[in-house]
């Protein structure tokens, strides 16, 4: 057991992530079962099934986004002298909170939209599988935020 108290905070994608892919790994193989077995399923189990893994896809971008696992090509800026390579560095993450921060809004005026749409089987509301994009770009706007105050200190560092 982890004794920083902050640790769940820290790894709050990745607990998230993990708990909706073992939620729907479990209830396709329980109704499969169910299915092989009785010629019995769940009616909600595909449904529930589809919105864990929404919900697993962009958590789970998130916490690649934060851990910088994403694929990133910087041939050309490798090639450029230090100090603009720091530059660019933060150019790339101003223009990604830029994008980020736009898909996050229009996640949220999607999501607003969507709330009087039920689900097919459980008549949810649907806003419940799109705020999945809200929780997801809106941390994925925050982890770029924190990234350009890591490019501006090591701005401010290599001018030391």
């Amino acid at each position: 057991m982890n004794k920083d108290p902050l640790y769940y905070l820290k790894n709050l994608e990745e607990i998230l992530c993990g708990f909706f892919l073992v939620t729907m790994v479990c209830l396709v193989i329980v109704n499969v079962l169910l299915r092989f077995l009785f010629n019995y399923s769940i009616t909600w189990a595909e449904e529930v099934s589809t919105i864990c893994f929404v919900w697993s896809v962009f958590v789970g971008a998130s916490a690649v986004y934060k851990h910088k696992m994403d694929i990133g090509i910087d041939v050309l800026i490798l090639r450029l002298p230090i100090q603009a390579q720091h530059y660019m560095r933060l150019l790339v993450s101003v223009l990604l909170l830029l994008i980020n921060g736009y898909i996050f809004y229009m996640s949220i005026v999607f999501t607003s939209i969507a709330w009087i749409k039920p689900t097919a089987v459980l008549g949810l509301s649907s806003a419940v599988v799109n705020s999945a994009l809200i929780v997801g770009f809106g941390m994925i706007t925050v982890h770029t935020i924190g990234f350009i105050r890591d490019d501006l200190n090591v701005i401010i560092e290599s001018r030391r």
